[in-house]
């Protein structure tokens, strides 16, 4: 029994070992390779953009942009956001923080709520912030750099076009919304420094609180108070359908000069109607593709550290003959 047992057990060891050699060959084997990581696998970046203008002409062009530029460099890019609404807007802002994504990229609010949100618990999770299209003052936030129009610019041109179309004299309403954020108070400086240099324009500013009601309203007490006002330029853009609307209960709009920014759905649609003179037009897609692209170099620490001032994209003033905008 025990030779029989011996035996056995040999037998046993001889297959084991016939095995084991056999897998260590096949580990060995030239055509045996590594399989490729799957792209969800190479993708390591998690970045969200958030707006309080979702599925707006504006933003969706922001948005194209940023996911061109997403696709490019392997990033996996979410849009988030609120239809105008500040609450709901800060709230996705928080819920990204505590998602711990990547980096934030947000159109920039000019509020506290906004200011702690970026210079606190963002920068507290380590979160990099690109405020685009709408920035806030580099002193008040933690964002690494802003992508987007240079507003005081903006404001210059529109007032040098008022200056072209209607001379040098003159009532000129700036409509200007009460809660005035960062990029309006830029657009009104520029508005502001071109039209004092000339002593026969006559400035009447006008705050509104930032309602349908309140700007009809608003609408209202100009044209009884300043009858005889030569223009209007509407610093924030969404002023500007209910300013006219308002106009045109009492008159044609044809004998004012109008002025306004393609940031509102609206805008376009106002120019190609004859409705306003003149329109600022950006590059959204551009700031959006840009955003992504400085968010991915920051990441990778490719670029160390952003221009703090911001990165510019262009703009343009058009006329109602210049209505192509893609």
């Amino acid at each position: 029994m025990r030779s029989v047992a011996t035996i056995v057990i040999v037998l046993i060891c001889f297959v084991l070992s016939y095995f084991t050699v056999e897998s260590v060959l096949n580990a060995f084997r030239s055509d045996w390779q590594v399989p490729e990581p799957s792209k969800q696998e190479q993708i390591t970046n998690r970045i969200v953009l958030i707006t309080r203008g979702l599925d707006t002409p504006f933003w969706d062009k922001v948005s194209k942009g940023a996911k061109r530029q997403a696709e490019k460099d392997g990033a996996r890019l979410e849009v988030w956001g609120s239809y105008g609404e500040n609450q709901d807007f800060l709230k996705q802002i928080d819920i990204a923080i505590y998602s711990k994504v990547d980096g934030i990229i947000v159109q920039g609010l000019d509020n506290d709520e906004f200011k702690e949100l970026t210079k606190v618990k963002a920068a507290s999770y380590g979160i990099p912030v690109i405020t685009v299209a709408n920035d806030v003052p580099m002193s008040e936030s933690i964002r690494r750099t802003y992508v987007g129009s240079d507003q005081y610019e903006a404001g210059s041109m529109i007032a040098k076009q008022l200056i072209e179309d209607m001379g040098t004299s003159g009532e000129v309403i700036l409509l200007i919304d009460k809660r005035q954020e960062h990029y309006q108070t830029e657009r009104l400086k520029g508005i502001q420094d071109i039209l004092s240099v000339f002593p026969d324009i006559e400035m009447i500013e006008v705050l509104s609180e930032n309602t349908r009601e309140a700007v009809i309203s608003t609408t209202k007490d100009i044209l009884n108070i300043n009858p005889s006002a030569d223009a209007f330029i509407t610093v924030n853009a969404s002023f500007a359908g209910d300013m006219i609307e308002e106009i045109e209960r009492r008159s044609n709009v044809e004998p004012y000069h109008i002025y306004s920014f393609d940031d509102h759905p609206v805008s376009l649609s106002l120019l190609k109607q004859g409705k306003i003179d003149g329109m600022i037009q950006q590059s959204p897609e551009k700031m959006g593709e840009i955003s992504v692209g400085l968010m991915m170099n920051w990441l990778n620490e490719e670029i160390f550290p952003l221009q703090l001032e911001g990165y510019l994209t262009d703009i343009q003033i058009i006329k109602q003959v210049d209505t192509y905008y893609e």
